[in-house]
């Protein structure tokens, strides 16, 4: 899982007019090695487009493409993988699907909830919102740092964590003993993308060999 030790979520809303092409190529310039589409509010046929130009651009920093919820897509679109959640096709049906060869990510917001996805297949949990982010708002209060090490002790498979993390709590979600950090707003509404994702990687990095 060391390319999910920085895994950037996509929202172009959060780019500040930018093209979210642009601010995913400096991200990965930063050292991003895994990115996770998800524009929600897009068609299809606009989520594939995105899909392939994004398959293309990671590809060529040999990082991995996730896809959120829409199997048919990271299929058509060559990805490395899906990211599900509660309203997703359950993680068994798309195990059976899919295969052992494409990667399941499941987004839970609750410990119970995790190791159901664990038990029916997922290979790793995102696990949210550990802190306020408007856009797990919908999901409640946040869970903090104490149930996110708590998730990070029960599970088998990696936890990453998610929600409202950035470059001032970033230690303190770290030290949850957690496989990686997810971020979103940390990097896309950053002035530089690419010095916010060194930023956070060097973090992650000085953290692993001193926590």
């Amino acid at each position: 899982m060391k390319d999910f030790s920085l895994y950037l979520i996509t929202d172009r809303h959060q780019t500040g007019g930018r093209e979210l092409t642009d601010v995913v190529r400096q991200s990965l310039d930063g050292g991003v090695r895994a990115v996770q589409l998800r524009e929600k509010d897009l068609s299809g046929a606009e989520v594939h487009r995105l899909a392939l130009e994004l398959r293309t651009l990671t590809r060529g920093y040999g990082a991995r493409l996730m896809v959120n919820d829409r199997l048919d897509i990271a299929l058509a679109a060559e990805a490395d993988g899906v990211q599900l959640g509660i309203n997703s096709l359950p993680v068994v049906v798309a195990r059976r699907l899919l295969g052992r060869h494409i990667t399941i990510g499941y987004s839970a917001h609750a410990i119970d909830e995790a190791l159901r996805a664990q038990g029916d297949g997922a290979d790793f949990i995102t696990f949210s919102p550990i802190y306020h982010t408007p856009s797990k708002a919908a999901y409640g209060e946040p869970c903090g740092v104490r149930k996110l090490a708590e998730a990070a002790s029960v599970l088998d498979i990696p936890v990453i964590a998610l929600g409202g993390i950035g470059q001032t709590n970033i230690i303190d979600a770290l030290s949850a003993n957690v496989q990686g950090i997810a971020v979103i707003s940390a990097i896309l509404a950053a002035a530089d993308p690419r010095a916010a994702a060194a930023s956070l990687l060097k973090k992650i990095e000085e953290y692993a060999q001193h926590p």
